[in-house]
């Protein structure tokens, strides 16, 4: 009777010590994905207005949100269902010389090039803006640019932009 409990007690702890072994959950994936440096792999766990708030106290930034995935579509052409998660705000005080910072994570990579070629569309009519109104800043249009992580999708335009850009990819 001894040997059959402890052969049921080896049994039952052979089982549990591989039961703990075996599973492989998604932050563990997320995790491994993202050491690798794939950013296209990696799955949505940063907060983008939470790092949208962490950009704007970094650089002293106070500029209107853009608090509806509708209005996406008003002021950039994107498609609600193109978007998982987005921060945006613009300050449009000086409507020659707009600020912008735009965040959105897409559902998938083809939305994400969908995202991609409407921020491009809204930047190229940033620079316009500049060049025709406000010349003298448009070197700090220049230094912008629209940028593209897995299906993050950036477009941040303003002073420091290419050190706010830094952060945001730190970030994700």
């Amino acid at each position: 009777m001894k040997r059959f409990i402890a052969l049921a007690l080896a049994a039952l702890m052979s089982v549990a010590v591989l039961a703990g072994c075996g599973g492989s959950s998604e932050s563990s994936k997320t995790e491994s994905t993202a050491s690798a440096g794939d950013v296209s792999q990696v799955t949505s766990s940063v907060d983008l207005n939470a790092v949208l708030d962490k950009l704007n106290s970094d650089n002293g930034i106070d500029m209107t949100k853009v608090d509806d995935v509708t209005k996406l579509k008003r002021y950039y052409q994107i498609a609600a269902e193109d978007v998982k998660q987005f921060a945006a705000e613009n300050d449009k005080s000086d409507p020659n010389a707009p600020i912008e910072i735009v965040l959105i994570e897409a559902v998938d990579a083809d939305a994400a090039g969908r995202v991609e070629s409407a921020l491009n569309t809204r930047y190229a009519s940033v620079l316009n803006t500049y060049t025709s109104y406000t010349p003298d800043k448009v070197d700090m249009v220049k230094a912008c640019k629209v940028t593209k992580d897995g299906n993050f999708v950036t477009l941040i335009i303003a002073d420091n932009a290419e050190a706010m850009v830094k952060a945001f990819q730190a970030s994700i």
